[in-house]
């Protein structure tokens, strides 16, 4: 088999092993490196983080998805694990554009992606039911026709978009499950009951919860007992990063003090894990 082939069944396998997995986020090379080096078995993009990287606002169509795609094939190239990338609204309001983002990301070494039902816009921020199923179901033909294993992720963005209606969000999960998504994904769930109902209307089909949002305390322990198969961080690490960077510059800015050095990774650490 070829690389990409094995990257496939081993992100493949991962979903169908007991227990559940964590897929984290990096926002470039460096930070996958990094990720790679800590034992993480495969990896996830993040959109705001490269958003953030290029100063520029996450959801609201200011990437493209030739700057998406070139974002990921750098990770891609950067360690020997599986990707998967966080693919947006597919870069169009069309199903046949979903399909055709599926089919580059496929191209570029992808393993793995998801299409979610938001569409970028203010004023009517989600797909109507019939036409993010319509969209989900031109990406997984566009998967299927892959000599190697695509898992598709199917997301319903409702709670990220003030629409605070699990039923609905549910609804499009089974919905998605059944036109053939490998991962459902409805990203800011935050208790565990509502975590729970999620895993059962799906099953069997794995979950995939993000965490990392601010005033969430469950463990890796406590989301896998739910049933969660994998668990990815989306922008969380990039923004600790940015966190960390701001809390310095302020400190050199505001009174002169250059002790955040001490909590910054050493330079031969980083020089030698980027060297590999």
């Amino acid at each position: 088999m070829d690389v990409q082939t094995l990257r496939a069944e081993a992100f493949k396998a991962l979903h169908e092993r007991p227990g559940a997995f964590v897929i984290p986020n990096p926002w470039d090379a460096g930070s996958a490196k990094m990720l790679a080096s800590l034992g993480f078995e495969a990896l996830a993009t993040t959109s705001a983080g490269l958003a953030f990287s290029l100063g520029r606002p996450d959801a609201e169509g200011a990437l493209s998805r030739e700057q998406t795609l070139d974002n990921a094939l750098s990770i891609v190239d950067a360690t020997a694990l599986p990707v998967a990338a966080d693919l947006e609204n597919g870069f169009s309001d069309e199903p046949s554009g979903c399909a055709e983002t599926i089919l580059q990301a496929a191209r570029i070494g992808l393993v793995g992606g998801s299409i979610e039902d938001a569409t970028g816009r203010e004023d009517e921020p989600i797909y109507s039911f019939h036409r993010a199923v319509e969209r989900v179901e031109a990406a997984v033909a566009a998967a299927r026709s892959l000599d190697f294993p695509f898992m598709l992720c199917a997301r319903a963005e409702n709670l990220l978009n003030g629409r605070h209606d699990l039923d609905d969000t549910i609804a499009r999960l089974q919905a998605f499950a059944e036109a053939g998504a490998d991962v459902l994904y409805a990203p800011g769930l935050r208790s565990a009951e509502d975590i729970r109902r999620v895993v059962q209307a799906v099953a069997p089909k794995p979950v995939n919860l993000l965490m990392g949002l601010s005033g969430m305390t469950l463990t890796f322990d406590d989301v896998q007992a739910l049933g969660v198969k994998r668990i990815s961080v989306g922008s969380s690490l990039a923004r600790a990063a940015y966190g960390a960077f701001f809390d310095a510059a302020k400190r050199i800015r505001g009174d002169g003090r250059f002790d955040y050095a001490e909590q910054a990774l050493p330079f031969d650490q980083l020089n030698q894990m980027f060297r590999r």
